[in-house]
């Protein structure tokens, strides 16, 4: 069974009627259609009487846009600069009085900046915002304050690997459209990234056991004071979903691993972010050691990096990446906060009752802005680029993909090709030991439809599915076009995802009959013009791309390089 674009529009009125007659939440168009005209109210309210809530650390006040209440830049946790740099978070000081939310709190410190190319910046219109360590801040979106409902909360965490990005970078990430289609609590947040939240100084002494898992260690903390705060907010924090896309996907499958977040969440899924691994102790400790010798830090003068500028520990870093000197921050098994690999040989079994959705987009990070010329490439051209990764198996690589995706023009191809190995198969993977564990189900997704900007070259790029997951086709229109088929999958995409999160099961009448995969299955939904679900659209594409073992994607067989499998890694995040 497909959903169309033809049979979306001739009952997407009646579906809203009886929706909203049921109690479901209504669709797209009738949700986008709520604003001052409909309700008699301002579009925006910002006053200081109203939408007031009062958290644990004191009363904050936001605002409300078309009956969305939002609040932004809510402290969760204590400036982390100076004395508290590198050491778990801590509770913020409480405020006296109203404290205002109307606008982002602080980004964490990056050295991260756009692509300079005109066209991916017309694409993603990244905002970077404003830089401070004081960027344990958090974002509410939600349709009730103060009501004693009980919505389904989804925790959003943002991409950008364990080194970049924000709560605030994309335009996708705004909760207000996802609050409105379906009646849920949407949380965002910003946690300590790069140096400051995965410098491992476990060997200077024990008050710094935990520094190179303090980024992650934010989020936990996050999640307790959603356990704390949410209810005042109208959500339900016996019904948390963590969500997360890039860096953000790989955050959520961390987590599922550890102990301190047991319990904190009911409900998981990861967008385009499958991390099998993380990085083990050694390499962890061999950044840190690289970190140290380029600021000239030891065990003597160590106290120098609580007081030297954020501003020169970003330095240090981005001279170390000039000087060829690669530095990947992640998480690491530490034996106590990440006990174990997160997903290899198998998948968590703490977290093996929590429902898991996961998947990806048909093209990734190879998309086709900033290069205008990228549909003229030729066949000859295309088997040099795939031999870097795939070496001698390119061809037949090549015969087995192109009897998949027979109208791909070479560049189309190639790039379905490499997001196959760096994304859609290592995510499969995933699914299938989550499937394995038989305790909860997972849901597989891919999403392949083709945005029309840039004539068609952007693709299925990587973040393409945010605008449909946060029912943002409209203020995304630079990435989506906003037609119908846009709006179709901002409706598709988003009830179900709305539907998991309140009941750990994403069908719903607007899709096919979505079925969970099985031990070794594939089953997958495929979101595109004519959404559609499939029991095995690609597995012998994946055995071909993965190289995988037995036992784990990071042992690839003979015929390639460690070092082109690193680079088909790198673009998770």
């Amino acid at each position: 069974m497909s959903v169309t674009r033809r049979s979306f529009l001739q009952t997407a009125a009646a579906t809203g009627t009886a929706a909203l007659a049921s109690g479901v939440a209504p669709s797209a168009a009738l949700a986008a259609s709520v604003d001052s005209r409909a309700t008699g109210k301002p579009t925006v309210i910002a006053c200081d009487t109203e939408n007031i809530v009062e958290t644990a650390y004191g009363k904050v006040r936001g605002s409300e846009r078309n009956g969305i209440h939002v609040f932004l830049g809510i402290p969760y946790g204590a400036d982390t600069s100076g004395a508290n740099r590198f050491m778990p978070a801590k509770a913020p000081t409480p405020w006296p009085g109203v404290r205002s939310t109307l606008q982002y709190g602080s980004t964490a410190p990056t050295s991260w900046t756009p692509s300079a190319g005109d066209e991916s910046r017309f694409v993603y219109e990244n905002d970077l915002g404003f830089m401070s360590e004081n960027c344990l801040v958090a974002n509410v979106w939600t349709q009730g304050i103060n009501d004693n409902k009980k919505r389904p909360v989804l925790v959003w965490m943002h991409g950008g690997g364990f080194f970049h990005g924000s709560c605030q970078e994309l335009k996708a990430y705004d909760g207000e459209m996802l609050s409105r289609s379906g009646d849920v609590v949407l949380v965002s947040f910003n946690h300590r990234l790069n140096t400051f939240g995965f410098l491992n100084l476990g060997e200077f002494g024990p008050e710094y056991a935990n520094s190179g898992n303090v980024g992650i260690m934010d989020i936990v903390f996050l999640l307790e004071w959603v356990r704390e705060n949410i209810s005042n907010f109208g959500g339900d924090p016996g019904n948390v979903t963590i969500m997360g896309q890039s860096g953000g996907g790989a955050k959520v499958g961390t987590l599922m691993v550890m102990p301190s977040a047991k319990g904190l969440f009911h409900k998981a899924s990861i967008h385009s972010g499958t991390h099998l691994r993380v990085i083990e102790r050694e390499e962890s400790l061999r950044m840190a050691q690289a970190t140290l010798a380029q600021l000239d830090v030891n065990k003597k003068n160590l106290d120098m990096l609580h007081t030297i500028s954020w501003h020169k520990l970003i330095g240090a870093w981005q001279e170390m990446q000039r000087r060829g000197n690669a530095i990947t921050w992640s998480a690491y098994v530490d034996g106590n906060i990440i006990p174990s690999q997160p997903w290899d040989p198998s998948a968590p079994e703490i977290s093996a009752d929590v429902p898991l959705m996961v998947g990806t987009v048909l093209n990734e990070t190879f998309g086709g802005a900033d290069k205008p010329d990228c549909f003229s490439m030729t066949e000859k051209e295309m088997m040099k680029d795939l031999s870097t990764y795939f070496g001698a198996r390119t061809r037949e690589i090549l015969e087995v993909y192109r009897e998949g995706h027979p109208k791909a023009n070479p560049f189309q191809l190639s790039t379905i090709i490499k997001a196959g190995g760096s994304q859609r198969a290592p995510a499969m993977i995933q699914a299938q030991r989550k499937a394995a564990l038989g305790k909860a189900p997972v849901y597989n997704w891919w999403l392949q439809w083709q945005t029309p900007i840039l004539s068609g070259r952007a693709m299925a790029f990587h973040c393409s599915d945010l605008s449909f997951f946060f029912n943002n086709a409209e203020r995304c229109a630079q990435a989506t076009g906003n037609g119908p088929e846009a709006q179709l999958l901002a409706s598709q995409m988003s009830q179900a995802w709305i539907h998991f999160a309140r009941t750990g099961n994403p069908n719903h009448k607007g899709i096919p009959n979505w079925v969970p995969v099985n031990v070794g299955g594939s089953q997958t939904m495929i979101f595109d013009t004519n959404t559609h679900f499939s029991e095995d659209p690609d597995s012998a594409e994946r055995k071909l791309v993965c190289c995988v073992s037995p036992s784990s994607f990071e042992k690839p067989d003979a015929s390639i390089t460690k070092d082109a499998i690193n680079s088909i890694q790198e673009t998770i995040s």
